[in-house]
């Protein structure tokens, strides 16, 4: 099988956040759902999945899940400027955290908990994404995710500029396209878009103590599962440097209008 046959990968789309920097715009309606140029924000991110291919999504919910869950499961469709067809739409389904646990489970603990919707098998790779990220020209590139397949490594990061709210940045990239936990001599560390390509051993041990599918609901951070797998080398990155917004405040909210 050439790398361009592969069959495109799920992808999870995290919505469990109480947006609670977003308040009181948050207090009724989950961040996800707030309306970005006409659309709900989480919209943008469906429709670029689907013309990216990918054709199961799942999306973890928990604050006021409820209203992701009624809004994209019983509708499900693109904006009719997209001229796709039904045979085009990805098909939705949900980890309700909230449901299940009573509250969400962090990044870790929340891919964790949709392993076995997202990825059935232990070499299986995946997409994942925050709901509250806009960035309207970001392709997901079935050939970059059967790239990342092929290499064996256990995540590829796509890390953007840092914005003001974050300028000391999250992670540095290395001249031949490893991610790194500093900036490389005489560079500087990026901020991470949130936008990634996972394997699902990374979720599994040695690299993950938490049990296939979190059953117990245990909450954790993705951020030192990925420094330890960063350590060892085992995860690439590259700059991706089109339109990125982290929509996390009012005023990020009203610039993009």
């Amino acid at each position: 099988m050439t790398l361009d046959a592969c069959p495109a990968p799920r992808a999870l789309i995290l919505a469990a956040g109480r947006g609670e920097r977003m308040r009181p715009l948050t207090d009724h309606t989950p961040k996800p759902l707030l309306p970005v140029r006409g659309r709900p924000l989480m919209q943008w991110w469906v429709d670029a999945l689907a013309r990216g291919g990918v054709r199961e999504i799942v999306v973890n919910t928990a604050w006021l899940g409820e209203q992701i869950e009624s809004h994209f499961g019983s509708e499900r469709l693109l904006d009719e400027r997209e001229q796709l067809s039904k045979n085009d739409l990805p098909a939705i389904c949900f980890s309700s955290e909230g449901r299940d646990f009573g509250h969400a489970l962090e990044t870790a603990g929340g891919i964790a908990r949709a392993l076995p919707l997202l990825a059935p098998a232990t070499d299986d790779v995946f997409w994942v994404l925050a709901g509250d990220i806009f960035a309207p020209d970001f392709q997901f590139d079935p050939a970059a995710a059967a790239r990342f397949a092929a290499s064996g490594r256990l995540a590829h990061l796509w890390l953007v500029p840092n914005p003001a709210h974050n300028p000391q940045g999250d992670f540095g990239l290395s001249a031949d396209g490893l991610a790194l936990n500093e900036a490389p001599a005489g560079g500087v560390r990026h901020t991470f878009s949130t936008v990634a390509l996972y394997r699902r051993a990374l979720f599994e041990p040695p690299w993950c103590d938490i049990a296939p599918g979190n059953p117990e609901g245990v909450a954790a951070p993705l951020a030192p599962l990925l420094r330890r797998a960063i350590a060892a080398g085992q995860v690439s990155a590259q700059l991706y440097t089109g339109p990125w917004t982290d929509v996390g405040t009012p005023e990020r909210l009203a610039a993009l209008q």
